[in-house]
């Protein structure tokens, strides 16, 4: 139930449609908040917007909880059902606003929009009828390189002992670079089948499998079947060279809508 409280506007997604997006079946978006619903800012544009109360969401009580990593991702997903239910639209073009993106009233968060209409349109143009997809390539399960003496037996000298060591570093260092080296190749066949795509950081995990490439693809419908044939031969590929790729989507395209974002 919504707060009677003091609230801010909560900012989804800008929607271009012809028509008027409908509101019903619209996931219900941050909890404590009004249904998410579609405000029109000009012919055929719309932002989805919904109220959410300033007693969870306002400064001083935002800060604290951004640090609750499992708050943080209920609130994630469900923003992203939110945006996802408007992207599954027919002949609707959706660009999907930063976590958090949030207004003191409805007129500011519409003034706001209105004021960088060019961008969002600029943007519109180049995601207008594609789809983004995610493509991660990790090591797979069991390919580490073996250890020094790997098969067991102990080094008959410490000069063995130092050798065994070094061709063990070596062996895993051509590993990663082959996988480096195909996963390369993976972004590079893929990106001659997609409008535009990105490469994310390989950040390092703790204790994890951090991906060799983590990536995102602005693919256009007409080319979506050539996409995934040629991903699922590039994941045949990499699982030759000891790695396995996932292919996900199709997302809104957020990893394309920088130049908004970066205003919000």
């Amino acid at each position: 139930m919504m707060a009677t409280g003091p609230t801010a506007v909560y900012l989804y997604c800008v929607v271009r449609s012809v028509r008027r997006p409908a509101a019903s079946r619209v996931p219900p978006g941050l909890p404590g908040g009004s249904p998410p619903e579609p405000q029109r800012i000009a012919p055929s544009l719309f932002a989805v917007v919904s109220y959410v109360p300033l007693d969870i969401y306002g400064p001083p009580h935002l800060e604290p909880q951004l640090r609750d990593l499992d708050w943080v991702s209920a609130i994630a997903v469900a923003h992203e059902a939110v945006v996802e239910h408007f992207a599954r639209g027919r002949a609707a073009t959706v660009v999907p606003m930063k976590l958090f993106t949030m207004f003191s009233s409805l007129d500011k968060a519409l003034d706001d929009v209105g004021g960088r209409r060019g961008a969002i349109e600029r943007v519109m143009r180049r995601i207008g009828g594609c789809e983004e997809w995610g493509v991660r390539v990790t090591r797979a399960p069991g390919t580490a390189a073996p250890a020094a003496g790997g098969n067991g037996s102990r080094p008959a000298s410490g000069a063995a002992f130092l050798l065994a060591r070094k061709q063990a570093r070596d062996a895993a260092a051509a590993g990663r670079a082959a996988l480096v080296e195909c996963a390369d190749e993976v972004f590079e066949r893929l990106r001659r089948r997609a409008k535009d795509a990105r490469r994310r950081d390989r950040a390092s995990e703790p204790g994890g499998n951090p991906p060799v490439l983590d990536a995102a693809f602005l693919v256009p419908s007409g080319k979506l079947s050539s996409f995934k044939a040629e991903a699922r031969r590039q994941a045949a590929a990499v699982a030759r060279a000891g790695a396995d790729m996932t292919l996900s989507g199709p997302w809104p395209a957020y990893n394309f809508v920088g130049a908004v974002e970066e205003r919000a």
